[in-house]
């Protein structure tokens, strides 16, 4: 679809007429304007959910994901004082320095193994079971950054028992919602297993991917409380750490946002276009496997199929980097991390040979 073709124009005006409808402001309430607020909780925990109906739920907009955590960090920081924060080793880079400046103690949790390219999930379970009673756990909604490696619908019960079990208080990331699987249904179902099994958690939005609103920042925090009397008494505490941090969250991005979740046509069309991209970064994995069988390699390349999102871990060598990098010009991460959605149908042939000549 073109800039010029006559549905886009269609598509551009009925948006441009729903921005127009919302609520106009100068500057956005502290916590943002109630239609992102609405249309990011009901993302999340779905239009029918139980926490919206009962108004547990305190949603506020923040600057994107990255602001959505530090507000987690220094709500938590404030509220849950003492109490170490658990991350996945390896994830991403930027959560270590966002909870350690926001006064948390920063702690690992087992994750990745590097012999299979999957996950240690006994070795992840026993942590979150000798964590001290009590300790707050990041968890990643969905197509884990960096590795691409998500727990498996039973092991998310799983961890969601446990977690539970030890009365451990659990932050769940979500930068990806429906740029995983294409479904954003399915993309969330950690969170919503969560909610199922009675946790009160807190969770951290980004619509930087999955709307290509990068330089907008628009995201959301949300804390599920006990009651709606305990959300009331969040919110009052969120507004308070708010206002001196940034005051007011930009208007633009969570326009467009709203409106396209808001209207039930906008929302098919960006859903269709969602399940679109991720569709394709799926079949770059499945073309890399299968130019890297063609170029001759006798490797395991499975988990790059099973691995989900934009990057995948491949298990290769910090020295098999330098090579890629210094003899055929690919540019990757020391750690053998690849962005899946830089490859495209006419750079996956010349990728897998220069993968394969300097792994066999």
């Amino acid at each position: 679809m073109t800039m010029e073709s006559p549905m886009f124009l269609n598509v551009y005006l009925q948006l441009k007429k729903k921005i127009a409808e919302l609520p106009d402001h100068e500057y956005a309430p502290i916590i943002g304007a109630l239609p992102i607020r609405q249309v990011s909780a009901e993302l999340i925990f779905g239009k029918d959910s139980s926490v919206i109906r009962e108004g547990r739920n305190v949603t506020v907009q923040a600057i994107s994901g990255t602001g959505a955590l530090r507000v987690a960090g220094e709500f938590l920081s404030r509220f849950l004082p003492n109490t170490p924060i658990y991350l996945p080793k390896p994830t991403w880079a930027n959560h270590i320095p966002i909870f350690k400046d926001s006064g948390l103690e920063v702690r690992e949790y087992t994750y990745y193994n590097p012999q299979t390219c999957g996950l240690k999930y006994e070795e992840l379970l026993n942590d979150v079971k000798n964590a001290p009673e009590g300790s707050i756990f990041l968890y990643h909604a969905c197509a884990h950054n960096p590795t691409g490696v998500d727990p498996t619908p039973e092991q998310w019960k799983e961890i969601s028992r446990v977690t539970k079990e030890r009365k451990h208080f659990a932050l769940f990331d979500c930068a990806y919602q429906g740029f995983a699987s294409g479904d954003c249904e399915k993309d969330v179902f950690a969170v919503r297993q969560f909610i199922e099994d009675g946790h009160n958690i807190a969770v951290c939005q980004s619509f930087a991917k999955n709307f290509g609103l990068y330089g907008e920042r628009v995201g959301a925090f949300t804390v599920v409380a006990a009651s709606k009397e305990e959300a009331a008494r969040v919110e009052s505490q969120l507004k308070i750490l708010l206002r001196p941090m940034y005051s007011n969250p930009p208007i633009y991005g969570a326009k467009v946002v709203s409106a396209i979740l808001s209207d039930a046509e906008l929302k098919a069309l960006w859903l269709g276009e969602v399940k679109l991209m991720s569709g394709r970064i799926i079949n770059m994995r499945d073309l890399l496997v299968k130019n890297l069988q063609s170029a001759g390699s006798q490797r395991n390349w499975s988990h790059i199929i099973s691995q989900i999102g934009m990057f995948c871990f491949t298990g290769i060598t910090p020295e098999q980097c330098d090579r890629l990098k210094n003899d055929y010009h690919i540019y990757l991460t020391r750690n053998g991390r690849i962005s899946v959605a830089g490859i495209t149908s006419k750079n996956v042939e010349y990728l897998a040979k220069s993968v394969h000549e300097v792994t066999k």
